[in-house]
């Protein structure tokens, strides 16, 4: 009966360290990282956003001049 006691004791203990058997810190753990994820995300969007899309890009062919800001007509 005292081997009994100790196994419920012992398996207890590995439970409660355990993180699926453990409800309260593995919902936690997944809030935590989803906040994360999503933060990465964001600050990932915007890094590549300022340094790609707001960069000046040289043009190849030239612009016909009736596209101009100031259009110029014949």
């Amino acid at each position: 009966m005292d081997n009994t006691q100790e196994y419920h004791k012992e398996l207890q203990k590995i439970q409660d360290k355990d993180f699926t058997h453990n409800w309260v810190s593995s919902s936690g753990f997944l809030f935590y990282l989803q906040v994360g994820c999503i933060v990465a995300f964001i600050l990932g969007g915007c890094y590549t956003l300022s340094t790609k899309r707001y960069s000046k890009t040289k043009v190849v062919a030239p612009v016909q001049e009736s596209s101009l800001y100031t259009p110029k007509y014949k």
